[in-house]
């Protein structure tokens, strides 16, 4: 077998094929040999998927935001955006079924476009991932204190003591991803799978508890709290703003298929659990928030729109002092599993990138641990540039919420990068192609077209609008500039080392290279 020269191979039958059952699970027709554990089963790439996401996490984070700029009717913005990302995680369930390969992104927008266009979009969704964990670790001081006054370890939590704790506890929570990681995927997929089993339970129970102790009408889901009156496009100028508490949710899905080289029997499994990830917390998440607001004893104390209050004050006022702490306990265990995650699937990214020679010290940062059969370093880089992130928020917090909102449109921005190329290959009538039409494994068939246009049509409009230069997200100011500005000097700083040296340095490293294959030298040696 011959691989072409976009790094993709004849889906064969046979061992190693795309339809055998060789121990690569097809690895090897992309070029690749198995170098990491493959052990993930279904429950555990399922688990990967819906802790990026992060039910709890993000509901209790977030709430306060959406709710301050929106009012109730903020509520509604949480199916808007499931169903814009439904439809690009419908278009990653046939990618991942067609290539199960580390680093999702990366490896899909490389089949599908130029050198360039993959790497950046590799570039691009693993800078927002870095920033994404720091910004995660934060969450620990929006609950922690509420749960145990102990736990804020410095000051009172007002004004600069707010932030030192955060990023004290946010390096601490690092540190333990860190350390999970590099210990092996066995270890990291049973903590993973047991919180997120945790998570759900939780979830379920709170939705049910926050169901009984309703205390407002449904028509309160569309009350406006008249946010829109000072907004030159009326409420729905508030709506857009409001709706980006829902966008830095939903996101994170493909997390499953960037474990694929690790995932059991990946082709099948990794699609469904996409699906099945992004499904149920559309659903849960939808429910806490919605029950959340109907419980809520009083949905005009301005304490509900700060971040000290939100749901987490909503929930100890309608649950009651003891159970509403169980509740916050479990968001904390959301908290780490979704860092954990976010930290798990950086790593993945940066590994696949390091094995094709498309960053700098590759061959340092795709080594694999022979005895854990994970590549270490980059979970240590990843962790100490996280906490250096962390850093940045002890004196200017309000620079670190830009970025973090910056880096969440970076994803939006790789996923396009990936759903459009697709696009333009239904277009060209070249997807699916050959392989895939014979694979058996998961298509949109006639729906395709359709559900592929409104992917890109999605991600491109909800990258714009968490771009726009508000006041309410970035601040005044330069820093209402600054998604233009950062994103724009990453762009280039990535691209200049790209076209400059990284380009001339592509092909997989040759300690990872298939054996056995008849290999393309133009692919895997050296590329222009």
């Amino acid at each position: 077998m011959t691989a072409t020269q976009d790094g993709s191979g004849s889906a064969g039958a046979g061992p190693g094929g795309a339809n055998g059952d060789g121990a690569d699970h097809g690895l090897a027709e992309f070029g690749y040999n198995q170098s990491l554990d493959r052990s993930i089963g279904k429950f555990a790439s399922f688990a990967a998927g819906i802790s990026y996401i992060s039910i709890l996490t993000g509901t209790f984070q977030l709430f306060y935001f959406g709710l301050g700029l929106g009012g109730p009717a903020y509520w509604w913005s949480w199916p808007m955006v499931f169903i814009g990302q439904l439809m690009i995680a419908l278009c990653f369930a046939e990618l991942a079924g067609r290539y199960p390969v580390a680093g999702s992104v990366y490896n899909w927008s490389k089949q599908l476009a130029g050198p360039a266009t993959s790497w950046l979009a590799g570039w691009m969704m693993f800078t927002a991932s870095v920033v994404t964990l720091a910004a995660v670790a934060l969450s620990y001081q929006i609950t922690l204190p509420q749960i145990w006054a102990g736990f804020q370890l410095i000051g009172d939590g007002t004004g600069a003591s707010f932030g030192l704790d955060a990023v004290l506890w946010g390096a601490i929570l690092i540190s333990f991803t860190t350390m999970v990681n590099a210990f092996g995927v066995k270890l990291m997929t049973r903590i993973n799978s047991a919180g997120v089993f945790i998570e759900l339970i939780a979830a379920v129970l709170l939705v049910v508890l926050l169901g009984i102790n309703i205390v407002n009408p449904p028509s309160v889901l569309f009350d406006t709290h008249d946010l829109g009156a000072t907004h030159p496009f009326g409420y729905l100028g508030a709506f857009l703003v409001a709706a980006l508490a829902s966008a830095y949710v939903m996101y994170g899905f493909d997390t499953a298929s960037s474990l694929g080289e690790e995932t059991v029997d990946p082709r099948r499994t990794a699609p469904s659990a996409i699906l099945r990830a992004v499904i149920a917390s559309f659903i849960l998440g939808g429910l806490i928030l919605m029950f959340g607001i109907l419980a809520a004893p009083d949905l005009y104390d301005p304490k509900l729109g700060t971040a000290g209050g939100g749901l987490q004050l909503i929930v100890l006022q309608a649950l009651g002092g003891g159970v509403g702490t169980v509740f916050l306990i479990a968001a904390v265990v959301a908290v780490t599993v979704c860092a954990l995650a976010v930290h798990t699937a950086a790593i993945r990214l940066m590994f696949a990138m390091a094995r094709d020679n498309a960053l700098p010290a590759g061959a340092t940062l795709a080594k694999i641990d022979p005895k854990r059969k994970t590549p270490v370093v980059p979970a240590i880089v990843i962790g100490i540039a996280s906490v250096l992130i962390l850093v940045v928020n002890i004196g200017t917090p309000e620079i670190f919420t830009a970025v973090t909102s910056v880096a969440v449109i970076m994803i939006y921005v790789a996923y396009v990068l990936v759903t459009g190329p697709l696009l333009i290959k239904r277009l060209r009538g070249e997807w699916p192609d050959a392989d895939g039409k014979r694979s058996g494994y998961f298509s949109l068939g006639r729906w395709g077209l359709p559900v592929n246009v409104i992917a890109v049509l999605w991600g491109a409009g909800m990258a714009i609008n968490l771009a726009w230069p508000r006041e309410a997200v970035y601040g005044s100011g330069a820093l209402r500039w600054i998604a233009f500005i950062f994103i724009g000097a990453i762009v280039a700083i990535g691209l200049g080392w790209f076209y400059a040296k990284g380009r001339h340095q592509l092909g997989c490293l040759p300690e990872h290279m298939a054996k056995q294959l008849d290999i393309d030298p133009t692919v895997l040696g050296e590329q222009a």
